[in-house]
């Protein structure tokens, strides 16, 4: 039942991709143990510093000599960074929630990463297979990459998006739906235009282009598997699914948020916390900043709210954290990742075993 075009240039037993959850979730044993169980385990990167991103580059090698994704932010070309206006009215948003927490002093905004030191880092360690999100990548870039021997996946929202994508020269095309956790990855069109679920956007992209594609958001068993390859997809990109496991870095709130067993979808969407629109756990840190009404652009509110997060998280303080995580969080389960990915495979092999029995009932 297991497509092999995109498993045979990922060089993995399974066409199982480990979503790149960065900012904390994303660890070196997360993504080897992905590695080590026959999928594509990805690397967060898009907020590390070149030489941290060699460094885990590094340590996934030291833990498994199976291939792995990198993942970084195209970064937007068209930002400027905020006036000191627009800096102080946003710190003023906060400065409830900062004394609250006993954060009393306004924050400087931080820088935007360097997209290019990121990759030359990756160009550098001859990483297996690079993806990314928040934009698209200039043809010659791609063609470098292929000549490095990596693979390359970017990440759509829309069928515009994905023949952008084709035409740069990707190899597979990520189409994220809108049930998928952490930050949307749209790019070419207004956000609101590009909220379509993984049922309907897979399809659509399956046939508008010719490479591969991966199904993004609400995958979170054998059934999402099987519906994902029943759709079209060569492949399933999973992130959520994972972030209860041990080797997850998510914190030890968000694993507990993770598997409340919510009876309704607990997450919505909010660009209060970073600025750019991202799914996660609905809670006061979000209607807070909306209701104060002062947003910065990303990257930039989201160097702001830095100090308030991470303060949140050390005084178990969940209603004022970013818990990242996508429609399918009431699925989640805590077990190794190793172990997921295992179960992943049988439960997938069952239901299609079970789907190929009733048909042959129906004839």
């Amino acid at each position: 039942m297991w497509p092999q075009v995109l498993a045979r240039r990922l060089g993995v037993q399974y066409p199982i991709i480990l979503a790149p959850m960065a900012g904390g979730p994303s660890t070196p044993e997360l993504v080897s143990a992905v590695c080590e169980a026959g999928g594509l385990g990805s690397l967060g990167a898009g907020y590390l510093k070149p030489e941290a991103i060699r460094a885990a580059i590094r340590d996934v090698r030291a833990r498994t000599r199976r291939p792995f994704a990198v993942n970084l932010f195209i970064p937007d070309s068209s930002l400027h960074p905020p006036s000191d206006r627009d800096v102080d009215l946003a710190n003023a948003a906060l400065e409830p929630i900062r004394r609250e927490l006993k954060l009393d002093r306004p924050v400087k905004v931080g820088s935007v990463p360097d997209f290019a030191a990121q990759l030359a880092v990756l160009k550098e360690e001859r990483v297996s297979a690079f993806s990314f999100t928040f934009g698209s990548l200039d043809a010659a870039i791609v063609r470098e990459l292929h000549d490095l021997g990596m693979a390359v996946l970017g990440t759509a929202t829309t069928v515009e998006e994905a023949r952008l994508l084709e035409a740069a020269g990707v190899d597979a095309v990520v189409a994220q739906g809108l049930e998928a956790g952490g930050h949307r990855g749209t790019f070419a069109a207004p956000f609101e235009q590009a909220l379509i679920g993984t049922m309907a956007l897979v399809p659509q992209v399956c046939d508008a282009v010719r490479v591969p594609v991966v199904a993004a958001g609400g995958i979170m068993d054998g059934r999402g598997v099987v519906a994902a390859i029943a759709l079209g997809a060569a492949a399933v990109q999973l992130g959520t699914a994972f972030l209860a496991t041990p080797e997850s870095g998510a914190h030890t709130l968000h694993k507990r948020a993770l598997l409340a067993r919510y009876e309704a979808d607990p997450t919505r969407l909010t660009a209060a916390v970073t600025g750019k629109p991202v799914r996660a756990f609905s809670n006061r840190l979000m209607t807070e900043i909306e209701k104060a009404g002062s947003v910065l652009p990303y990257p930039y509110q989201g160097s702001l709210t830095a100090d308030v997060r991470q303060a949140a998280l050390r005084q178990e303080r969940p209603e004022l954290a970013a818990m990242l995580a996508g429609q399918g969080a009431p699925l989640a389960v805590a077990k190794p990742a190793g172990q997921l990915l295992r179960d992943l495979v049988t439960e997938a092999e069952e239901v299609a075993a079970r789907l190929s029995v009733g048909a042959g009932n129906v004839n």
